[in-house]
């Protein structure tokens, strides 16, 4: 297909550096500017506040999502395996990892496919955009969401990781009429995913006339994958290369509010940065409706199962008491419970 290192051993890779090194990105997420206003006398129940929410025909507990990582190696089955039987325990939404890997290896299937553990989670595929030029089209993303049995499909956007990629894929001409494709024939829902760097609101607008049913802004102030480009790149030219876009990106706060002034219908998942419930409440507030989490989810299914579902479960109490010291017994009042303080 294309001149890249070998797949698994990409992923390899990235599970390593991102849990062994600083890949952080240099910009904030902006969400330490949002502060939720708080209220003494709340006149609630704490036990009685309800998260559920009815996203793509499936209900959940609460508006978190197990943000896109991994697949392709047998580390990444295991926590994938790890993950999606936390998610199904928490009633929590998921998506895997690109699965370029497993359509080009299917034996590598296996790595991605958790339904064999969680059986009703709201699940995403996910495979890259810019494939769609190295000859990918349709049926690859058919391919991917039948391997799953997934909900819906991500299509992650990532040209500057492309771009600092050694012998990455840079050709992005067309690729907007071929999403717009894809969204007409595919027959379940398309996401529009970014990886770390976020969508204005130029973009936000060409991705819903394509026909995209939601938008993971993916914003900066989290894991910068330039920086995980840095940190596997084989020559000194490369590495300075990714290094320079340390500080790249639109906040994920700002990425939000992008998309919702752009296309106000859209739905919109928050990832990028987040690292707790409070996050994920604030980007509720700011019109989001899951909060994606990926590196606290990481590093606990690296441990256990059970340590994830610690995680999924505290994230979860952290949005209840957000929601309950700011007056909003609903998921939807959080947007009237808010300051933004420059």
């Amino acid at each position: 297909m294309t001149k890249v290192a070998p797949i698994d051993q990409r992923k390899a890779d990235h599970i390593k550096i991102n849990l062994e090194q600083d890949v952080r990105s240099a910009l904030t997420t902006g969400l330490e500017k949002v502060h939720f206003i708080h209220e003494a006398l709340p006149e609630l129940d704490l036990d009685r506040i309800n998260t559920s929410l009815s996203l793509f025909g499936k209900t959940l507990s609460s508006p978190t999502l197990v943000s896109s990582m991994t697949g392709g190696t047998d580390e990444a089955e295991v926590i994938n395996l790890r993950l999606a039987e936390a998610a199904q325990e928490c009633g929590i939404a998921m998506g895997v990892g690109s699965q370029r890997a497993a359509i080009e290896h299917p034996e590598q299937a296996k790595t991605f496919q958790v339904r064999r553990v969680a059986p009703d989670i709201l699940l995403f595929a996910n495979l890259g955009a810019v494939q769609f030029n190295y000859g990918y089209g349709v049926d690859q993303c058919r391919k991917a969401v039948e391997m799953i049995e997934a909900d819906a499909l991500y299509l992650h956007i990532n040209p500057l990781q492309e771009a600092v990629q050694d012998a990455g894929d840079t050709n992005w001409v067309g690729i907007t009429r071929k999403i717009e494709e894809v969204c007409k024939k595919l027959g379940v829902p398309v996401i529009a995913k970014e990886v770390g760097w976020g969508f204005s609101e130029k973009t936000a607008k060409v991705l819903a006339e394509c026909g995209v049913q939601a938008i993971d802004v993916a914003g900066a102030g989290g894991t910068s994958w330039s920086q995980v480009e840095m940190h596997r790149a084989p020559d000194e030219f490369t590495r300075r290369l990714a290094a320079t876009f340390v500080g790249w990106g639109i906040p994920t706060a700002e990425a939000v509010m992008n998309v919702k002034r752009a296309v106000p219908e859209m739905t919109v998942f928050a990832s990028g940065g987040i690292k707790d419930g409070l996050d994920i409440a604030k980007c509720i507030a700011l019109g989001a409706t899951l909060g994606g989490m990926a590196g606290e989810f990481l590093k606990a299914a690296a441990v256990s199962t059970e340590r994830a579902v610690e995680m999924m479960k505290l994230t979860k109490r952290q949005i209840e008491v957000s929601m309950f010291s700011s007056g909003a017994g609903t998921l939807k009042e959080l947007s009237s419970k808010f300051i933004i303080k420059n």
